[in-house]
């Protein structure tokens, strides 16, 4: 059953709010931090929430983007807009990253990298730390793989699901939802280009030498045969990126 809106939105004072959103996020946040806003709680509707702070739609909802796009607030559908429930791993958008990136000129070789790194240390600890449930995921992720070697857009789609119940294995929030948002955005640039792979079959191969090394729960023999299986998949998208009729050597 929802929660009720929380007390505090009935005693502000719309003419003491900014009026921009940065203003409302910051609100926001005071409000979460001080414990006025609670894990779970629902925001009022959005026209009485702009009433309430004293700005606009557009820049509540600017605001409010800002937050779920970072795991603070999360859009349900047809329910509103709730509070982060804690101990749910937050899911970061991509989004920030990926300006980021445009900025600062974040090349192919960064993203791999931090994502390396980052799997690496997730494959070790769910190998300590992965359930009964999820190692059947794993399986039946790598079963969808098998069976999609002739196509290589559904061929993804289980192979982000396997990496994703790595990260939620090793049971580290915050390890799993910087792992994501890295690894989403190199899914999204791999889209691009995997219906040119070569070898799909041999990349099936690496993610069950991944989970074998699950289920013995072997942490070296986890971070090993992640890294091997990541050195080949980058080995495997240059491959494809030269193959692109429009290719320009550009970075992600």
């Amino acid at each position: 059953m929802p929660r009720k809106e929380p007390a505090v939105f009935k005693n502000l004072n719309s003419e003491k709010n900014g009026t921009t959103a940065e203003e409302v996020v910051s609100r926001l946040r005071d409000m979460i931090h001080s414990g006025e806003l609670s894990a779970g709680d629902r925001l009022p509707p959005e026209r009485d929430l702009a009433k309430l702070l004293g700005v606009s739609r557009p820049t509540l909802r600017a605001g409010i983007r800002s937050l779920s796009t970072v795991g603070i607030l999360q859009s349900r559908q047809g329910a509103g807009t709730f509070v982060a429930v804690r101990g749910d791993s937050p899911t970061l958008d991509g989004s920030p990253l990926k300006m980021l990136s445009a900025l600062h000129g974040f090349t192919s070789d960064e993203m791999f990298e931090a994502r390396l790194a980052l799997e690496m240390s997730v494959a070790g600890l769910a190998a300590e730390r992965a359930t009964s449930e999820q190692m059947t995921l794993m399986a039946e992720e790598i079963t969808g793989m098998y069976a999609s070697l002739d196509s290589p857009e559904q061929y993804l789609v289980h192979d982000m699901k396997f990496h994703q119940t790595i990260a939620a294995a090793s049971n580290n929030r915050i390890l799993t939802s910087l792992m994501n948002m890295v690894a989403t955005i190199l899914f999204d640039a791999r889209s691009k280009t995997v219906h040119r792979a070569l070898d799909l079959k041999q990349s099936a191969e690496q993610h069950h030498n991944i989970y074998r090394a699950m289920r013995e729960r072997s942490p070296e023999a986890a971070r090993r045969a992640m890294y091997d299986h990541l050195t080949e998949t980058q080995k495997a998208q240059r491959l494809e990126e030269r193959n692109r009729p429009e290719s320009n050597g550009s970075a992600v």
